[in-house]
């Protein structure tokens, strides 16, 4: 959706019935959260004053007879890949490739040169907002750095942050001062990131290696708005989709903490990419066609499993 189409607002109902298609037959009834819909006369009807717009309804009827307006039916289609809109049942997918898949993605620290095109950026994002969200809001935005020189000046603003940050941790009697004041972050930073980040503004400074977006040739700042009931879990569950998405499509990609870091303290960096301000980045994506391969999956360290209720741990 563009800025200048109108939005639904939050809870309107916008689900029609053909009743010329429609059978009766109710299968759209129990997967509507919010009740919207009932049975009269033989017919599905709008009965419910709030929807969800989850488009369940639609997906469940064997006659294709309801619609919601809510939902964009372009978003389903692809410009770089043949889409399948059919539903694939519970147990119906490999679940040793969808567990490679995700075992093999991993950050990529080695980009080419070579442009990703746009098409290509957009079905990315058309990937990623398949990811649920709290209560249907689906209040995700993506904002595209669509290639090297946009991405290399947010890097540089970025860069220009950590310099101010860099030159305040360096001095001893404000860490030391801001401790005393019960304000341990500066410290904390100087102890943990401070050697990093200057190794990286080096580099940058001496046109060596890109340590903050490591050659990418784009990048996607995925933001979500406030009044969302959890935006970061929405955003970050978007991310996590694309971060898939992208592998299985052939493209590098890496999340960039240092960036999103930076937006927080300095909400200019965020503005300056058109985002406003009822909106809060979440995560920066590094992305591009790697240059690096690998024989196997990548290890992982062990992990706390409980059975709750048990005492039961592993």
């Amino acid at each position: 959706m563009t800025d200048t189409q109108k939005e639904p607002t939050l809870r309107e109902v916008t689900t029609t019935i053909d009743t010329d298609r429609c059978i009766g037959c109710g299968m759209c009834l129990p997967v509507c959260p919010k009740e919207t819909l009932a049975i009269q006369d033989g017919k599905a009807v709008v009965r419910g004053s709030e929807s969800l717009n989850c488009d369940h309804c639609a997906a469940a009827c064997p006659e294709d007879a309801i619609r919601v307006a809510a939902v964009d039916p372009g978003l389903s289609q692809f410009q770089t890949f043949p889409a399948d809109t059919r539903w694939l049942p519970h147990g119906r997918f490999d679940t040793a490739s969808l567990v490679n898949l995700m075992g093999s993605r991993r950050s990529c620290r080695n980009f080419s040169d070579r442009h990703v095109d746009r098409p290509l950026l957009e079905d990315l994002i058309k990937a990623g907002i398949t990811a649920p969200s709290g209560s249907n809001c689906q209040p995700r935005t993506f904002t595209i750095l669509p290639d090297r020189r946009a991405v290399n000046r947010l890097g540089r603003r970025v860069g220009d942050f950590f310099r101010k940050t860099n030159r305040m941790a360096e001095k001893r009697w404000l860490r030391t001062g801001l401790k005393l004041l019960g304000k341990p972050e500066l410290d904390t930073y100087f102890h943990l990131y401070y050697a990093t980040v200057e190794m990286g503004l080096s580099a940058w400074d001496r046109g060596e290696r890109d340590l903050l977006f490591h050659g990418a040739t784009a990048a996607i700042v995925v933001a979500a708005d406030n009044g969302a009931s959890c935006p970061s879990e929405d955003a970050l569950l978007a991310t996590g989709n694309l971060l898939l998405a992208a592998h299985a499509m052939g493209l590098g990609t890496c999340l960039v903490g240092f960036v999103i870091e930076a937006m927080r303290r300095d909400r200019s960096i965020v503005r300056v990419l058109g985002i406003p301000d009822h909106e809060t980045p979440y995560a920066v994506i590094a992305i591009g066609w790697p240059d690096e391969t690998y024989h196997r999956v990548a290890g992982r360290k062990p992990v706390v499993i409980r059975y709750a209720g048990t005492g039961e741990t592993h």
